[in-house]
């Protein structure tokens, strides 16, 4: 506990002394000058700089849907994602299929983890079924990301207005 004051201490009077450029006239008593070397004042002007926001049991619980919601979108666009390469990859089995020259030859459809051999229309049949499928999950998902996105630009108007720059809501960029 002790080394953990002397570290945030130690972070504000070196602040004190980098920003010294900064420190305008209403900053007129010495940083950290105190009979007690644990009851130390901080300046007006770096108190400001250092704000102190109390988390209300409120605003924890936000931060918490925030960060939910925000994991739930990151997998919900994997999700779309693989969706989309599923979808492409059946598109070009349908054309694949369009290019086949003999009409009576039967095509392996894989039900599950077996083949199933049909005929060719019967085929391009399922797989348009299964194209549409997946298009109609794909806009369900969408519908899901829209929905959550909402919430999390309401949810960040309240914790910005509330905490400013002392909370980072933004995605890092890896």
């Amino acid at each position: 506990m002790l080394c953990c004051a002397l570290l945030y201490y130690s972070i504000l009077y070196d602040a004190a002394l980098n920003c010294s450029n900064f420190i305008s006239a209403e900053c007129n008593s010495v940083p950290f000058k105190s009979d007690d070397p644990f009851k130390w004042t901080v300046p007006r002007c770096l108190s400001r700089a250092v704000e102190d926001v109390n988390v209300t049991f409120e605003d924890q619980q936000k931060i918490n849907k925030f960060a939910r919601n925000n994991n739930r979108l990151i997998e919900l666009k994997e999700e779309i994602e693989l969706k989309k390469k599923q979808l492409q990859n059946l598109e070009d089995a349908c054309d694949d299929i369009m290019m086949l020259d003999d009409d009576t030859m039967l095509v392996p459809y894989q039900i599950g983890e077996v083949f199933i051999s049909h005929s060719q229309d019967e085929t391009q049949e399922m797989l348009e079924a299964a194209k549409q499928s997946f298009q109609d999950e794909i806009q369900a998902l969408q519908t899901r990301v829209e929905t959550i996105q909402q919430v999390l630009s309401d949810l960040k108007v309240q914790l910005y207005a509330k905490f400013g720059n002392n909370i980072n809501l933004e995605a890092e960029d890896n």
